[in-house]
């Protein structure tokens, strides 16, 4: 019997250690100990993670990473940066703290059970945001989880005691999966704040306050109509318009709207927003300006 199919039989509490009170690490240990789970044990090695386990994991003693592991007789939570993952399960392989009874899941998005080599366990990726703040806890509920496994059963039992839904990621599709996030969610929070440093030297005292309900309802349209919820100039094909965006933009700016305009003339053409003969002097502006500006490093 495999340690996920031992993990299954047994009842509430599962006990589960944390190595990694980081954003990620210690809001899921708060999550799991409201579920019922005992968290007995936690890594925390700076002092920012140190003050988040004591906070959000007050039942938990904050040990070195190995034993954490021997601790943790039902589960062990990695929650480690992506690069670091596949040295920390290394590690605690070669010191023998990695108990044939304890299923290993891991919160990388990027990474599947390849790198976790002989051990069973589960890539178990939150799609969410975190601050490493209590209220993360109230974003949990209703999200989705990126999880690649090999028995389905204990780690829709994890997710639906976190209170998310399973999205089923093939193992070769977690770095496509894991991109989409990251262009989604952490360049979206770089396009935002350019818009607000633009508006500030545009002389708006308040940017959020414009953004934010325009944001908001491309957001939203986004997400329901896809590309028909393209709108301004560039789906208008008005190449004057953007030609003046370009000669005003900062060089800092410049080569992320470029990139970006170039792309989104790309997506409307191919939704039939905009027809071809009404693209063409504004792919020629865009042209002339990638000549000029490059594109952005």
């Amino acid at each position: 019997m495999s340690a996920v199919q031992r993990a299954v039989s047994r009842t509430h509490p599962l006990v589960v250690g944390v190595v990694g009170a980081g954003r990620v690490g210690a809001v899921l240990g708060a999550a799991l100990a409201a579920a019922g789970h005992e968290i007995v044990a936690t890594a925390a090695v700076s002092a920012a993670s140190r003050e988040r386990a004591r906070r959000l994991l007050p039942q938990a003693a904050i040990l070195p990473a190995d034993e954490v592991a021997r601790a943790a007789t039902d589960l062990l939570l990695l929650a480690v940066p992506d690069d670091n993952l596949g040295s920390v399960v290394a590690g605690l392989s070669a010191t023998g703290a990695l108990s044939d009874r304890t299923v290993v899941a891991h919160t990388s998005g990027a990474h599947g059970l390849a790198i976790l080599g002989d051990v069973d366990g589960i890539a178990l990726h939150p799609a969410m945001t975190f601050t490493g703040a209590d209220g993360d806890l109230d974003r949990l509920p209703g999200i989705a989880w990126g999880v690649t496994a090999r028995d389905r059963v204990f780690a829709a039992r994890l997710v639906t005691d976190l209170g998310g839904v399973p999205e089923w990621v093939a193992e070769d599709a977690r770095p496509l999966y894991h991109a989409a996030l990251a262009h989604g969610a952490n360049h979206l929070v770089t396009l935002v704040n350019e818009a607000a440093d633009l508006l500030r030297a545009a002389g708006v005292r308040n940017p959020g306050t414009v953004l934010s309900p325009l944001l908001h309802a491309a957001l939203d349209n986004a997400l329901e109509l896809g590309d028909a919820a393209l709108t301004g100039p560039v789906s208008r094909g008005d190449a004057g318009t953007v030609r003046k965006h370009l000669d005003r933009l900062t060089p800092e700016s410049a080569p992320a709207y470029l990139a970006l305009a170039r792309r989104t003339a790309d997506r409307a053409i191919a939704a039939g927003r905009l027809r071809p003969q009404d693209a063409a002097l504004l792919m020629d502006v865009l042209a002339t300006a990638h000549a000029t500006v490059g594109s952005p490093s």
